[in-house]
């Protein structure tokens, strides 16, 4: 109570803001008349000198109001648009690094110029981020007029350019792209050999588009780069089959046992194998073959079949045709449960994909195995300035602000919204449903008001086309499967007597225009005469007055998602820009959301009071407790992302330190790397001796020729050790490791005496880059198996997180050492005859057998040295290496004063 007496007082916290906006506005508004006074070259040297005035000590805050006004002065010039007060608002909360909730039509394209054009001004690059290729091309080839005309330039990235075009594309001070194309590409950067391979200039500022599409809904999935691994396709078609044979059981929750052979969870959808499922399956798995007489599949040696068990079941019981994917050109493609949108070039992990490839018996692809991965979350938290845009943000403004420190501004609308939401009706079953949804269609189509109907799959936008048809109702269907008409159907969505049945997809980035999209009828002109466009113009005028007669466009939803956003969206595309507008969504006991939410007891109920098919339930109290479904929903799948990023995150802390470590030996210069190479000799002689000279051990104790043995087999050095210590009585334990060390120094020099230094230099650092290339993808490897299983130690009364986080720093430390020893080892015993070895191995990778397309990752002598006897995250936060003090030699005396060697005493690696 107290808090709403202090709201009524001094406001919301939004409206504060959007008071303090204002007053910003105002300064904007002030400038209007001098700028429209200018000539267009006057007003394009406006961008030399804002960078004048920035490189003098400026803030950009300090040139907001004018650049903002410079801005809406060149949209009025270039498009014939003038940037709303509201839309100005909306540029600046972008500007402040905060998300802007503006409703559909808004022209929140037309807002992103603002502070895109403002930040543009450092030189260091910003980021447009959009859902898809089509809008970033469109949005980039639209708006890059506004910023040509003002002399910045607009670059793009879509899949398929190559180094050479995505290089040019980043170069350019504003780049446009999809969310995936940035992340893929700062994981391939992050993989490259050379510097001059890498194409991004780094992480500056980013405008998101649909900004809850991408950093909420996308975000459940990581960013994988992968390569084949072991083809398993003969199991996977041998295991499909015997899911036919397991029987569904209840979960009884008094007893807590369960009947048949599994059991599903919908709301977690998951799979459970009961007791008797699991003997049934290892007696199936035994007949043909996969499973020896008395194993059992809890046996070590069996728990690969368990996963492929685990995945067929997910496969054939949770996964639906034309819902979950399409089979398109014999292949299983993802679809997009937000967006209803292709997912091409994503596959689902854990032998998942494979599994409804078995399914739906098309070719099965090899298993991958991961190089590179990163999660959405992670990637887009290192841009200084993140920002983002959409028009249903604020049902998830408390995820916004804990993950990414965004804080979320809702945006008044330019005009006052006139459309109307009317209660939900709930029918018995599917059929009484579909039957009133045809119904409305066919009397409101007879009065010409145009139509969008949303469905949540593909089944269902062809179900219902299908029942359209028989009622000889003429109608467009707009999913995955048409997206390349998407455009098209779009534009025609809003004539008169449209009837559009679409997905989640539908005009996400496009609006339906009352009427049909006046400028792609100006495009399709011939001969786009001053007469002919005028004639399109009135036509169109009198097709947009006609369907505001009519009541606008009509929004029918035949379910609810299980995001409110979801619906919010659909709803959204009526009423655009004040229009009038009706949306109302019809649902039914059978639809997914309600069952997994409302008992078969609540249907058994409503038969009994006598409630038919054709019956339908319309009252608050029906739309207040399904908005409560969809916020439990919500919470699972909040509670999803978060425990993905924790995890996450201890991969995040390993992944900065060995990018950071990397950049620093690509730009290594010869006298570097040769100091790297010379310590990492030391640290790995250093510790082979320790295995057979112990420490602080008399003579007696020592292992000379297990020693002399193992530098021979690991290193190719026959060094006469015991000759040594038979010449030499004071040879200790320390001077033999230098005279070890030294011997081999001179060894290689004389090795590489063959080549110039320049080439010495790129050869090394190429080895140390590929050895880690190989070792930081069976890291991943060993990290995703730890990941897998890691939830089993809560059995052990442990917690899982705790343990996966002291692990995977055991794990990340015995990698360093990996890479350390490999790397010795591999310049120790290559043999190299001239420059045109070093060219071979550039070409062919022979000693390593990697390829440029792999990971990569570095752990130097420095980074080493700085964090093998940290914990991880400790180590994240020193970031990158930075030498404070004058370089000292390994032989020199150390600086502490102790009177040891530095290589013995401050500067001994661990």
């Amino acid at each position: 109570m107290a808090f709403n007496i202090f709201k009524k007082l001094f406001g919301s916290r939004n409206e504060r803001m959007l008071k303090n906006y204002r007053k910003t506005v105002q300064k904007i508004n002030a400038l209007e008349a001098e700028l429209e006074a200018l000539s267009d070259e006057e007003l394009r040297q406006k961008t030399d000198f804002f960078k004048s005035e920035l490189a003098a000590g400026k803030s950009l805050d300090d040139i907001l109001p004018e650049a903002f006004a410079v801005v809406r002065e060149a949209g009025k010039r270039v498009f014939g648009m003038r940037h709303y007060d509201v839309q100005m608002i909306g540029g600046m909360a972008l500007h402040e690094g905060k998300i802007s909730e503006m409703r559909t039509g808004e022209g929140k394209t037309l807002v992103a110029t603002l502070p895109t054009y403002l930040n543009a001004l450092t030189g260091k690059g910003v980021h447009v981020i959009t859902v898809n290729d089509y809008l970033a091309k469109r949005d980039s080839d639209w708006m890059g007029q506004l910023f040509e005309f003002l002399g910045l330039s607009t670059g793009v990235i879509i899949s398929g350019q190559s180094p050479q075009e995505k290089q040019l594309a980043y170069s350019m001070d504003i780049t446009y792209g999809t969310n995936n194309e940035f992340g893929f590409d700062y994981l391939r950067d992050n993989m490259a050999i050379f510097a001059e391979e890498r194409v991004m200039r780094g992480q500056h500022y980013a405008v998101v588009d649909e900004v809850d599409s991408i950093l909420i809904d996308e975000a459940r999935t990581p960013l994988i780069i992968s390569g084949p691994s072991e083809d398993k396709s003969e199991i996977y078609q041998a295991i499909n089959p015997l899911i036919e044979h397991l029987e569904k059981g209840e979960e009884d929750t008094e007893t807590k046992t369960s009947t048949g052979d599994f059991t599903i969870d919908e709301k977690a959808k998951q799979i459970y194998l009961t007791d008797q499922g699991h003997a049934k399956i290892e007696e199936l798995l035994t007949e043909i073959g996969l499973l020896q007489e008395g194993d059992s599949l809890y046996d070590a040696t069996n728990i690969g079949l368990m996963i492929h068990i685990n995945a067929a079941l997910r496969a054939n019981l949770l996964f639906e045709k034309d819902r979950d994917y399409i089979v398109e050109n014999n292949q299983v493609v993802i679809i997009d449960e937000f967006t209803g949108r292709k997912m091409e070039g994503r596959r689902w992990s854990e032998g998942l994909h494979q599994a409804v490839e078995a399914k739906e018996g098309v070719k099965i692809q090899q298993e991958s195995q991961t190089f590179a991965s990163i999660t959405f979350q992670n990637y887009f938290r290192q841009y200084e300035k993140l920002s983002g845009m959409t028009g249903t943000a604020d049902t998830e403004a408390g995820e916004f602000l804990s993950t990414y420190s965004l804080e979320v501004v809702v945006i008044p609308p330019n005009k006052t919204p006139q459309r109307i939401d009317l209660p939900d009706l709930v029918y018995l079953d599917m059929e009484g449903k579909f039957a009133a949804i045809v119904e409305d269609i066919r009397v409101t189509n007879e009065t010409k008001q145009p139509i969008l109907v949303g469905t949540a799959s593909i089944e269902m936008s062809e179900l219902l086309s299908r029942l359209l048809t028989q009622s000889g109702i003429k109608h467009n269907v707009l999913n995955a499967k048409q997206h390349e008409r998407e455009a098209g159907i779009i534009a025609d969505a809003g004539r008169p007597g449209a009837v559009t049945i679409a997905t989640n997809m539908a005009g996400r980035g496009t609006d339906i225009v009352l009427g049909g999209n006046l400028e792609m009828e100006i495009e399709a002109l011939d001969n786009p005469t001053e007469e002919k466009i005028a004639e399109v113009k009135a036509a169109w005028q009198a097709r947009h007055d006609e369907v505001l007669s009519y009541g606008g466009l009509k929004v029918i939803g035949s379910e609810r998602h299980e995001s409110r956003r979801i619906d919010n969206q659909l709803r959204g595309r009526s009423g655009r820009q004040g229009d009038v507008g009706l949306t109302r969504f019809y649902l039914s006991l059978d639809d997914d959301l309600m069952r997994r939410f409302a008992s078969e007891r609540v249907k058994s109920m409503m038969k009994r009071l006598g409630m038919s098919s054709n019956e339908a339930i319309e009252h608050s109290m029906v739309t207040k407790s399904i908005e409560r479904a969809q916020k439990q929903v919500e919470r699972l799948h909040q509670d999803e992302r978060a425990n993905l990023l924790k995890f996450d995150d201890i991969s995040n802390q390993q992944r900065k330190v060995v990018y950071a470590q990397r950049n620093e030996l690509m730009a290594a210069n010869s006298d570097d790397v040769k100091d790297i190479v010379d310590g990492l000799r030391a640290q790995v002689i250093e510790e082979v001796m320790g295995n057979y000279v112990p420490p602080g051990s008399l003579e007696e104790q020592w292992d000379i020729h297990g020693l002399t043995l193992a530098l021979k087999e690991e290193f190719g050095v026959d060094l006469p050790l015991q000759t040594w210590l038979e010449e030499d009585k004071n040879l200790y334990e320390e001077k033999m490791l230098d005279k070890i060390v030294e011997t081999m120094e001179n060894i290689y020099s004389t090795k590489m005496s063959v080549i110039d230094d320049k080439t010495k230099h790129h050869f090394e650092k190429e080895v140390l880059l590929r050895t880690i290339d190989k070792q930081w993808r069976t890291h991943l490897a060993e990290m995703d198996y730890l990941r897998r299983g890691i939830h089993l130690r809560g059995y052990a009364q442990k917690d899982p997180f705790q343990e996966y986080r002291r692990e995977s720093a055991e794990m990340f430390r015995s990698f360093l050492n990996e890479v350390t020893f490999e790397t010795v080892k591999i310049l120790s015993l290559v043999q190299i005859q001239g420059s045109q070895d070093v060219q071979d191995f550039d070409d062919q990778n022979v000693p390593l057998e990697l390829d440029a397309s792999h990971p990569a990752a570095a752990g130097i002598a420095d980074a080493i040295q700085s964090h093998a006897e940290e914990e991880i995250e400790e180590a994240s936060e020193e970031g990158t290496f930075r030498r404070e003090q004058p370089k000292v030699g390994r032989n020199d005396p150390c600086p502490c004063g102790s009177g040891k060697k530095y290589k013995h005493c401050c500067g001994k690696l661990s």
